[in-house]
């Protein structure tokens, strides 16, 4: 955590440092009489990245309980690590007090509880990351029954979960496939358009002309070199960069760029923000919030998904069919608060880069890709808070 730079909960410095002492403490609790409303829970070892999940917990604490006690959030499982799944990461939006507070997922019409929060609010080098941690009820389960001196506390609960468990389906698969990015000094995210082209941003690539590459794909991590052919200018308001890996990428579907933008959709972002850069790309969902255009073409888009450091050259897609948006430029940043907001994002659609890519795979020449240098004056208005955003 100390080298990723992660924080939890709390505003002073010993909140944090007391958050984190207590992050793997669990209690269990027994009560004087059974509930009759008692969940069932299930496994966290089939779950898998983009599951839509609930999450439910009491904002606050004794504050109000009867206003704020079992609020519901929901969101989608954005990364998962460690054996069975122990560690999950969610974009469900929980406060304060949530801590101990469940995250379910949906079947037969039910809820399933598959989690228990640990900590609704992390910090990642500085910045609110908008993401939720929380621990396998599987794998506490488990620990206290090992841990236990006396019997099994937990018998009457414990021997019979439902052994096999699926979650409905995700169309990961038909995501585009979103690799790391990595210029040495700074990482972000990159999208395979092609067997031979992934794009990016300038500021991830950051003036070199060799970055490296890893793509977790199939269930494989293939690590490789990649060739920086083209970096817009710092002057252009299209934060882009075009990279040519030095070995094809096999079994890759081209993915479809998208025609429509429509404002109050639901998309995803992909990209290595949270756990990223160690457990392949994350998932955050939200809507395309705003697209604006000039000329009939859309030239900015923006998200309400959670992307954090390490996100940058992600791939927003629509949700429904996996279609390829464009890519995520940063989110953004109050200079004179310094408050960053994860759920403001601005985005590069792809009906900007379509042309330029056309062009390029039918001659050849990196020069196709000048024209998003030669942007006009209404372009450059409509990026002009680029100062005030936040690079990832």
């Amino acid at each position: 955590m100390e080298a990723d730079q992660w924080r939890f909960h709390g505003d002073e410095d010993d909140d944090l440092i007391r958050d984190a002492d207590y992050l793997s403490w669990f209690a269990v609790l027994k009560a004087r009489a059974p509930h009759p409303g008692a969940v069932s829970w299930r496994r966290s070892s089939s779950l898998q990245k983009g599951s839509p999940v609930v999450a439910c917990g009491s904002p606050f604490g004794s504050l109000c309980s009867d206003l704020f006690n079992g609020t519901v959030s929901r969101g989608v499982i954005s990364n998962l690590a460690g054996e069975h799944n122990a560690i999950i990461l969610t974009d469900a939006r929980c406060l304060p007090g949530t801590e101990g507070g469940g995250l379910f997922v949906m079947e037969d019409d039910r809820l399933h509880l598959v989690g228990v929060i640990v900590s609704p609010f992390g910090w990642k080098a500085n910045e609110w990351i908008g993401l939720t941690l929380v621990c396998s009820v599987h794998s506490i389960l488990r620990n206290v029954v090992q841990c236990a001196d006396i019997g099994d506390p937990l018998r009457d609960v414990w021997l019979h979960p439902t052994e096999v468990f699926t979650t409905r389906k995700s169309n990961v698969g038909e995501y585009p496939i979103v690799c790391l990015v990595d210029s040495g000094h700074q990482w972000g995210s990159g999208v395979l358009v092609t067997s031979e082209l992934v794009l990016t941003c300038r500021h991830v690539v950051n003036g070199k002309s060799t970055v490296a590459l890893k793509f977790y794909h199939k269930d494989r991590v293939l690590d490789s070199v990649g060739n920086v052919l083209f970096s817009t200018k710092a002057s252009s308001p299209y934060d882009v960069a075009v990279v040519r890996p030095r070995e094809s990428i096999l079994d890759v579907v081209v993915p479809r760029m998208a025609h429509e933008f429509n404002t109050g959709e639901c998309v995803l972002v992909v990209g290595y923000g949270g756990l990223g850069r160690r457990c392949g790309p994350s998932l955050t969902c939200g809507v395309l919030s705003k697209a604006i255009s000039l000329h009939r073409q859309t030239i900015m888009f923006q998200t309400t998904c959670a992307v954090q450091a390490g996100a940058s050259g992600g791939a927003v897609v629509r949700a429904s069919t996996g279609e390829l948006l464009g890519i995520v430029s940063s989110n953004t940043r109050d200079l004179s608060a310094k408050v960053t907001y994860p759920h403001l994002n601005f985005c590069v659609p792809v009906s900007v880069l379509q042309g330029p890519l056309h062009r390029f795979s039918r001659l050849g020449d990196v020069t196709a890709f000048d024209a998003l240098d030669a942007s006009e004056e209404q372009v450059k208005r409509v990026w002009r808070l680029q100062d005030t955003q936040s690079k990832l």
